[in-house]
């Protein structure tokens, strides 16, 4: 499998500095800075990085997973919410939330939300983010 890549530079102190941080070889680049992170300053942030990696991960997971039970998905969307807290006095990913809903022909809600729990716990996001308190599942059929 192929090793992906990313970069950030970080300039100056941390409250007053700026970032810029690139997903690859330049597929995509944004700022990053103090406000950004712990305030709601303008830019990104590693924990929205996070998230929209969890949710593409396991978008993709839960479509194979259902695909593989023989229910093929037309569409599966996720939305992460990462939940950035103080523990031990230190910031910390403590929550994450994969808000998740699927265009599933002929399956219904309880067999959905099964393939979610399975999706999740194959991701291979998520399975990185072991260390994270809690990660659940909100799972919704679409109709």
């Amino acid at each position: 499998m192929a090793t992906r890549n990313g970069s950030a530079q970080w300039n100056g102190n941390l409250k007053d500095g700026s970032g810029k941080v690139t997903v690859g070889d330049g597929a995509w680049t944004g700022d990053y800075s103090f406000a950004s992170r712990f305030e709601e300053g303008e830019g990104t942030n590693p924990e929205e990085l996070i998230a929209a990696a969890h949710a593409a991960c396991f978008s993709m997971a839960l479509s194979g997973q259902l695909t593989e039970a023989g229910h093929a998905p037309n569409s599966v969307k996720t939305t992460a919410l990462v939940q950035l807290r103080n523990v031990d006095g230190k910031p910390t990913i403590d929550e994450i939330t994969l808000q998740t809903e699927g265009d599933v022909p002929g399956i219904d809600q309880a067999t959905f939300e099964q393939q979610a729990a399975e999706a999740k716990a194959g991701c291979p996001v998520s399975r990185a983010l072991a260390g994270v308190n809690t990660i659940e599942v909100d799972a919704k059929l679409a109709g």
